[in-house]
C-alpha cells in the first residue's frame, strides 16, 4: 500500500496544523514538518481530522430494491459523507432475517470496499413480530446488532426473549419503538400541525411507552438495548432516567430529527414524511441537549431511499423516509457545532467513536494517534455547500434539505489507509 501524508490537519480541530503520515493502514507519523518522500500527498490547510464515522443505521435497499438504492451506490454515498462503516438494516426483500442473507449482504459490502458493511439481523421471522429469527446462526455469521427497524417488536414477552437471547450471543437489540395500535393510520406527530392539516396524528406516547417497556425489560435480562431515531422529548427523559438506575440502554437520533420540525409539514410535501414522524420545535431542542449531554449517544442517518412515485404522490400514500448520508456531518454542524453545543472532540464522539463502541467494532472509532488504524475523515468546517438531491450519490433524490445551503463538508474519508472519496469523487479500489 503506498503512503500517505495528510499534510496540514488539525485532529479533532485543536492546536496547530500537523502531518499525518500513514503506511500499511496505520497512522505512522503525527508531527509538523513531515518528509513526505515519495508519498501521495494531500494538502489540508488546517482542516480537521476526525475519526471515520459509522452509522448504525442505514437502509440499502440490497437485496430487493436495487431500483432506489445498492450496496454500491449507498456505499459510495457513506464514503462522501465521511463514513467508513455502516449497518445495513434487515427490511429488505428477502429479509435479513437468516444467515444466507446476511452474507449476501456482508459479501457485496466487501466486493464494492468504500465502507465496512456491516448487516443487521431481523429480530423475527420476516419482520412480522410472531417468531423469533435464526439469531444464533447469524451471530455466527458476524452479525452483532438485531432489529426489526421499520416495525416494533411489540409483544412483550417476544422482545423480552430476544433480549435474552441477545445477552448469550454478546449482540445488542435496536428497537423500532412504535406502539402499533396507537399509531394506526397515523401521517404526522399528533399536535396541533397535525390537526390543522387534517393528518391522523403519531402521538409521542407510542414511542415512549415502548422504550420505557423496554428499559425495563433490559433491567430485568441484563441485555443491551438501543433505541433507533429517538424523537420526543419524553423519550430523552425515559433515557435519562435509565441511564441513571444502570440500564444497559442507549440510543441515537437522526440528524433530521435534529433540525427539522413539523413546520415543514404546511405545504403537503411528501418529502417530509418519515417514521417516527418529524416532531415539534420543543422536540428537536431537548433532543439536541440530550445529545450534547449523553442522554442520546449517537447521531444516525436512518438513510432511507426511495423511488420518485414513492415520494411523488400524495401525502397518505407516500413512502416515509429520507436520505441522510451526505448530509449528516452538515445538520450536526448546523444544529451542534456552530450553536457551541458540541466542539469537533464532541463530533468524534457521536458520529464515531459511541456508535463504534455500541456496535463492537474495534477498528473503527479510534483516537488518532500513532499505531492506530488509519480509518480517518477530513473535513472542511469552513464550507459552506447547498444540497441538491440530484447531485447524491444514491439512487434516490429524497432529501428534505433540497436547496438549502449548509456548513462544513467531508473533503476526504481513508479506509484503514486507502481513500475511499476525496474532494467530492469516489476512488473505487485499484
Amino acid at each position: 500500500m503506498t503512503a500517505l501524508v495528510l499534510r496540514g490537519v488539525r485532529p479533532y480541530g485543536e492546536g496547530d496544523p500537523v502531518d499525518v503520515r500513514i503506511e500499511d493502514g496505520l497512522v505512522a507519523a503525527i508531527e509538523p514538518g513531515l518528509d513526505a518522500g515519495d508519498a501521495e500527498v494531500v494538502e489540508a490547510h488546517g482542516q480537521v481530522l476526525l475519526p471515520g464515522f459509522v452509522d448504525l443505521h442505514t437502509h440499502l435497499r440490497e437485496p430487493g430494491r436495487e431500483d432506489t438504492e445498492t450496496i454500491a451506490t449507498g456505499s459510495a454515498a457513506a464514503a462522501l459523507g465521511g463514513y467508513t462503516a455502516v449497518f445495513a438494516m434487515a427490511n429488505t426483500d428477502p429479509v435479513a432475517d437468516n444467515a444466507v442473507v446476511v452474507e449476501h449482504v456482508w459479501r457485496r459490502g466487501r466486493e464494492v470496499g468504500l465502507v465496512d458493511v456491516h448487516p443487521v439481523g431481523a429480530v423475527t421471522v420476516g419482520l412480522r413480530g410472531e417468531k423469533l429469527a435464526e439469531l444464533g446462526t447469524m451471530a455466527a455469521a458476524g452479525v452483532r446488532v438485531f432489529s426489526d427497524d421499520g416495525h416494533c417488536v411489540h409483544d412483550p414477552l417476544l422482545m423480552r426473549r430476544a433480549l435474552e437471547y441477545s445477552t448469550a450471543l454478546d449482540a445488542v437489540v435496536a428497537q423500532h419503538a412504535e406502539e402499533p395500535r396507537l399509531t394506526v393510520g397515523a401521517q404526522a406527530h399528533e399536535g396541533e400541525r397535525a390537526a390543522r392539516l387534517g393528518l391522523a396524528g403519531w402521538p409521542a406516547v407510542a414511542e415512549e411507552s415502548i422504550v420505557a417497556r423496554d428499559c425495563l425489560l433490559a433491567r430485568q435480562t441484563g441485555a443491551r438495548l438501543h433505541v433507533c431515531h429517538v424523537s420526543t422529548a419524553g423519550t430523552a427523559e425515559i433515557l435519562r432516567w435509565a441511564k441513571g438506575q444502570g440500564i444497559e440502554v442507549s440510543a441515537e437520533v437522526t440528524p433530521h430529527h435534529l433540525l427539522l420540525d413539523d413546520d415543514r409539514l404546511a405545504g403537503y410535501d411528501p418529502v417530509n414524511k418519515v417514521n417516527p414522524p418529524l416532531r415539534t420545535a420543543a422536540d428537536t431542542k431537548v433532543l439536541r441537549d440530550a445529545l450534547a449531554e449523553g442522554v442520546v449517544d449517537c447521531v444516525a442517518t436512518d438513510h432511507a431511499p426511495h423511488a420518485a412515485q414513492d415520494k411523488d404522490c400524495e401525502w397518505s400514500a407516500a413512502r416515509p423516509g429520507m436520505l441522510g448520508l451526505q448530509t449528516a456531518l452538515p445538520v450536526v454542524v448546523a444544529t451542534m457545532v456552530e450553536p457551541g453545543l458540541l466542539d469537533w472532540r464532541g463530533v468524534a464522539r457521536v458520529l464515531s467513536e459511541r456508535p463504534a463502541e455500541i456496535a463492537g467494532l474495534p477498528g473503527h472509532g479510534r483516537p488518532i494517534a500513532v499505531g492506530e488504524p488509519a480509518t480517518l475523515t477530513l473535513v472542511d468546517p469552513a464550507a459552506r455547500w447547498t444540497v441538491r438531491g440530484a447531485e447524491l450519490a444514491s439512487i434516490a433524490a429524497n432529501t428534505p434539505y433540497e436547496g438549502m445551503e449548509l456548513p462544513g463538508r467531508v473533503v476526504t474519508t481513508l479506509l484503514r489507509g486507502r481513500i475511499t472519496a476525496h474532494e467530492g469523487m469516489v476512488r473505487e479500489r485499484e
